[in-house]
Formats: structure tokens, sequence, C-alpha cells
């Protein structure tokens, strides 16, 4: 196998289910090699259905290569040695989708902020802080390379009130970082983006609409599946004019329509800024150095 049939690897974080499962899926039925994160590792392991195992197992049934890792991205020590053992068995790295976070149920309600468990916030240590440290690690495995994608999972959160400060302050968080991270990428041909994703048609979200859906099938036409961002990060990372957008936070449903991405049954999920007037805020190209 030459180096250009190489399968392409990528690592996808926290994708014991939800977006990760689905992006990690939609990037092994390109062929891709998928390093799954997550501490789900058996069944039984958490309350939440969904495995880093099974995730890899629809990954290599896509055709790709699903290989479960089990980290805790609050573990330094774990992430490193995630980046350690691809740099023993691939040597490279080209995509890496930071998409892990805590997400607790309490910060999901319509609750004060005040009325909430401190530990929502730890939304600042496993999504924002995990987020730096994982391209941190990643970096020395594109670098050589000259080209790779790293991609931040976001929502338009960032720009509007959304279940409180412990779940839209990290939203904003990474697109910003993404912007910070593509200014000292760019020279080595290394892109950085924030995706905004729609709502989503995660299995969990399936399941409350099929128990209700009279009052919740609308949910249905402007939701977008998990791996329709997986495949907007296939076409993407494939773009040859990939850096002009480095740097940008996206709205994944545009992207798609870009490329020409459909979802489930031939659907177009319409973007926040077409149902809502959101959109994301360009940086300013002033620069401190």
């Amino acid at each position: 196998m030459t180096a250009r049939e190489t399968p392409l690897v990528a690592v996808v974080t926290g994708a014991s289910r939800g977006a990760g499962a689905g992006i990690a899926h939609a990037l092994g039925s390109h062929g891709a090699t998928v390093y799954v994160t997550g501490r789900t590792h058996r069944a039984g392991d958490s309350t939440a259905a969904g495995t880093i195992d099974e995730t890899a197992e629809r990954v290599t049934a896509a055709g790709g290569q699903g290989i479960p890792v089990r980290v805790d991205h609050g573990d330094d020590a774990q992430v490193r040695g995630l980046f350690d053992r691809i740099a023993d068995e691939r040597g490279h790295l080209d995509i890496l989708v930071n998409n892990a976070a805590i997400i607790r149920d309490e910060m999901m309600g319509r609750t004060k902020f005040w009325e909430e468990p401190l530990n929502v916030i730890d939304t600042l240590d496993v999504g924002v802080r995990s987020s730096y440290v994982a391209t941190v690690l990643a970096a020395p495995l594109m670098l050589p390379q000259r080209r790779g994608l790293v991609v931040f999972t976001s929502s338009s959160g960032g720009v509007h009130y959304a279940f409180g400060p412990a779940y839209g302050v990290p939203k904003a968080a990474v697109d910003k970082m993404a912007a910070d991270i593509a200014y000292d990428f760019r020279e080595f041909g290394i892109a950085s983006v924030s995706i905004w994703m729609g709502s989503l048609l995660t299995d969990r979200v399936r399941s409350i609409v099929a128990a209700n859906p009279k009052k919740l099938g609308h949910i249905l036409d402007s939701a977008e599946t998990p791996e329709l961002t997986g495949h907007v990060i296939w076409a993407l990372y494939h773009d040859p004019d990939l850096l002009s957008v480095s740097g940008k936070t996206l709205i994944g449903a545009e992207l798609a329509g870009l490329y020409g991405i459909t979802d489930e049954d031939g659907r177009q999920p319409p973007s926040y800024r077409d149902l809502f007037g959101v959109h994301p805020y360009p940086q300013f190209a002033h620069t401190m150095r």
C-alpha cells in the first residue's frame, strides 16, 4: 500500500455515544482509521447507553478501522498515552475531532444557574481544557506532514442563551480556541475550525421523539444526524482550499449544502442562520505577538 493509499488516521474524542459516535461512524464509512475515545468501555461502565467498543465496531462495519481507547479526558496522562500509542502504531495523525465534554443532566433543565450543582461548570475542564490538551499533544503528529485538520464540535449556544453559562461559555470558548490555534498552525498547513452542529438526532433523541411523535415529531424536520458532521469533516479535509476557512467558526448545515452532502432520507438540514438569524462572529484581523 502506497503512502497515498494509506487510510487517513483520525481521533474522535468522547465517542461512546451521541455526536462523537456518529462522527466516528461517518469517518469510518470513508475508510478512515478512527481512534475512538471515551470513558465507557463496556456496558455497565455508565448508566447511559453506548460504549467505545460498540462505536469502534460500527466504524469497522462501515468500512474503516475502529480502535477503541479508554481515555478519561480529565486526566492528562491518559490523553498523552493515547497520542503516544498513535505515534507508535501509525506515526502520524490527519484529523483530530475534539468532542469530549461533560454534559450533566442538571445543566440541561429549566433551572437558574444558582440552582444547579457547582459541578456543571466542569465543562470548562472536560470540554474546553481537554480540547486544548488533546490538540497540544496531537500537534507533533501533524506538523511533519504539513497538513492536518483539527475540529472543535460546537453549537450556536456560544452566541445566544442556551441552557445557561455552563453550556454556552464552553461553546464560545472552543470557537475562540479554534481561531487562535489556527494562527499558530497556518504556516504548517494545518487547519483548525469550530463546527456548529444543529439539533442532533442521537439515539436518545430518537427514543424521546418516538415516545411522543405527535408532540415532538416536528424535531425530525430540522434536526440532523451526528453522521452529517462526520461527512462534512471528511469533505472539509479534502477541500484544496481548506486553509481559507481555517480559524473560522462554521455552520455544519451550510457546509453540507456547499459540498452537496445530504442527511438520511436525502434531507438537507436547515442552518441556524436561516432558522433563527443566528450566525458566528468573525475574528478581527488585528494580532498581538
